[in-house]
Formats: structure tokens, sequence, C-alpha cells
């Protein structure tokens, strides 16, 4: 195997590890840049918006960019811009500053995010195995650093400007250094086909997008309200209804960590409908149980069925056609970064009209429509071969011999 496909997958698992850095960091100070500039929980709740919007906003800008000069030039351009605009927020006085703010790393955020799924994609097409999910952990990883850095910031007494600064600065600093292990353009780029030979977005990415937003939905549901579900539905403390968050988030990075295995094995229709389906099952464990160790376990085995899905998601849309990775994924990406937005929205309301517990439904049927709907990774992309696969192998990666 290449010393230069080693180093630019380590150069994306840094990348992908510095976004979750980078983000984990702005969610430890939260607490203290509200109090900060007094905006309030429900204000800070539509400031948050602004960053959804700005991700979403960014992968649209990422995407095409990324498909015209190559993800060379984006990751680490988006990695700069991502860090320098974490340091934004600890600077803000009031609402209108945090917001703008919020708007600016939101855009940061979403442009790393498609630029670095785009040149995963083309890592994995190196290696001629799935390596997507392994790529996701990571991210999970830079988030579980940044906890822990934001806690031994905290506790030193940092200000939320003096720590987003130094952790801006040395989000940067990686961004610049690992620039050389990042790959070079391996194929035709947008830019170099005639406009009016240049498709629009293809139905099969669509739908790979659809049921991105129903698992991502399924995850924000997971990130906002499992907590809650212990300590309302429950009566645990909030120490223990923590463990809910925890016990999920830590499934999912184990989970990741294992589905690239799963994928090669079985094929990534397999890890999408047999995880979403486990997660389901988890689910409603959850949400029928009486009990806070069963319910705890529930949303483990929710977490970890969910793990593989995201990026058997990324990675078909990547592979569907080697010309345009960067926008099909922004497709995908962004359509499921409105769904992770959302979930926590849908839920809300339905409490009012039944017990939270039982809001949890929606999402164990978004989970079964995703599982049904998993035959649609089987579908060869355009710029697969078209020789036949051995059992189990990614269909955008068949007739490709492993390296050695």
């Amino acid at each position: 195997m290449p010393d230069r496909l080693r180093a630019g997958r380590l150069a994306t698992f840094v990348y992908f590890a510095l976004n979750g850095f980078l983000l984990g960091m702005w969610i430890v100070h939260i607490p203290s840049i509200e109090a900060r500039t007094g905006v309030g929980h429900a204000v800070l709740g539509w400031l948050l918006l602004l960053l959804g919007a700005g991700a979403v906003a960014g992968m649209q800008i990422a995407g095409p960019l990324t498909d015209r000069a190559g993800a060379r030039v984006v990751v680490p351009l988006s990695a700069v811009l991502c860090s320098a605009a974490l340091i934004l927020p600890g600077l803000a006085a009031d609402a209108w500053t945090l917001g703008a703010a919020l708007l600016v790393l939101g855009i940061g955020n979403g442009c790393l995010d498609v630029a670095m799924n785009a040149h995963a994609v083309q890592v994995e097409r190196g290696y001629r195995r799935p390596v997507m999910s392994a790529f996701h952990a990571a991210f999970s990883v830079g988030g579980v650093l940044a906890a822990l850095a934001g806690a031994r910031t905290l506790d030193r007494g940092w200000s939320p400007a003096s720590a987003l600064a130094w952790s801006a600065f040395l989000g940067a600093a990686v961004a610049v250094l690992a620039v050389p292990a990042l790959l070079r353009p391996d194929g035709p780029r947008l830019q170099d086909a005639p406009a009016r030979e240049r498709p629009r977005t293809p139905r099969r990415i669509w739908m790979l997008a659809v049921l991105a937003l129903m698992v991502m939905l399924c995850e924000g549901v997971a990130n906002d309200w499992s907590a809650l579900h212990l300590s309302r539905v429950l009566d645990a403390s909030a120490s223990t209804a923590a463990l809910a968050y925890g016990a999920f988030a830590t499934a999912m990075t184990a989970g990741r960590l294992l589905a690239d295995r799963a994928a090669a094995r079985f094929g990534p229709a397999a890890v999408l409908r047999y995880g979403a389906a486990t997660a389901a099952l988890g689910l409603t464990a959850a949400a029928l149980s009486a009990w806070v160790p069963l319910a705890v376990a529930g949303w483990a085995v929710f977490g970890a069925g969910l793990s593989g899905c995201v990026p058997q998601l990324f990675s078909a849309a990547g592979h569907h056609d080697q010309g345009a990775v960067g926008a099909n994924v922004s497709r995908v990406a962004g359509l499921g970064y409105l769904g992770m937005l959302a979930g926590p929205g849908v839920i809300g309301p339905l409490t009012h009209a039944m017990p939270l517990n039982l809001t949890f439904f929606l999402p164990v049927a978004l989970c079964l429509i995703a599982a049904s709907a998993a035959g649609i990774l089987r579908t060869a992309p355009a710029d697969a071969p078209a020789s036949d696969a051995p059992a189990g192998t990614a269909p955008h990666l068949k007739g490709r011999p492993a390296p050695p």
C-alpha cells in the first residue's frame, strides 16, 4: 500500500478529530458564554438555529467548491476558517454579536464537514474497502478530547475567550501541518466538464439524503432527549440521567470502530438494514422500560445500531459520481443535518399530546423505514466498475482487488 495513501488516511483522521474538537470546545463553553452575554435559555435556543443554518449553507458552498478545487485545497482552508470562527463566540457581548458569531462558526463547520468527507471518500477509493466509519469515530474522539480540555481550562479559571482563542490557534496549526499528507485529486473534477454535461442531482442522491435525514433526526433525539427521558419519566437524578446520553455516545463511537469491518464483510446495505433495525429495538426497550439500568442499556443499543448508518450513506453518496463527490455529499449531509436539528423540535410539541416515552416511537418508525429502504445501497453507483463483486463487498468498491 503506498505511503501517500497511509498518510492521507492519517490526515483524514486528524481533520475529523479536529472538527469534533472545535465543536466540542464550543459546546463545553455554552453555559459560560450564555451567562456572559445574558441571552437566556430561550434566546440561546433560537441563536443555535443560526449555527445550524450556517452549517447547512456552508455545506452547499463547499460541495461544488470541492469538486472544482479539490479536497486538498478546501479541507485545510475550511479547517482554518472553522478554527478562526471559534474565537468569535468567546468575544460576543450580546445576542446580536453571538448570533453573528454562531452563523460564521456554522459556515466554517459545514464547509469542513463536506470537504473532509469528500477526502474520506477519496481515501476509501484508494483502500478499496470501507474505511468511512472509523473517520466518523475520530470525530467523536475529538469531542471527548474537547470535553477533557474544556473541563481543565474551566477548572483553572480560564475565560471562554482565552480557552477558545488557544483552541483556535491549535486547530489552525494542526490544519496547516496536516496539509502535505492530503491526497491530490485522483479523478475528473467538475470544472473539467462542460456545463451542459453536468447533470442535476440524481434521484438516488436525494433518496440517500432522505435516509440521512431520518437517521440523523434519530441521533438528534438522543442528543437532546435521552437524559430528559430518564429524569422526567423514570425520576432519575441528574447525574444518573446523564448516563443515558453517555451510553448512547460511547456505544456509537465503539460501533463506528467496528462498522467498517462489518461493511466489508456483509456489505453497506446490511449495515444500514440491521443497524437501523437494532436501533429501533434498543429505543423501544428504552421507551417501554420502567427500570433505569434497562433504559440506559436501551439507549446504548440505540447508539450502537445507528453508529454505522450515516457513514454508509455518506460513502454511497461520495462514490456515486467521482466528478461530483462534493456536491453529492453536500446534499446528503445538508439534509441529514436538517434532520438532526429538527429531531428535538419534533419531539417537543408531541409531549403535549402524549407521554415523552411514547413520542420515541416516531424515531423507532423512522429507523424501521430506513431499514426497509437499505436496498438502495446495493445500487451500483456511476463510478463503480462493471465487474461482479465478491459476496459482501461494498457495491461502490466492487471489482477492485484489495491492496497488498
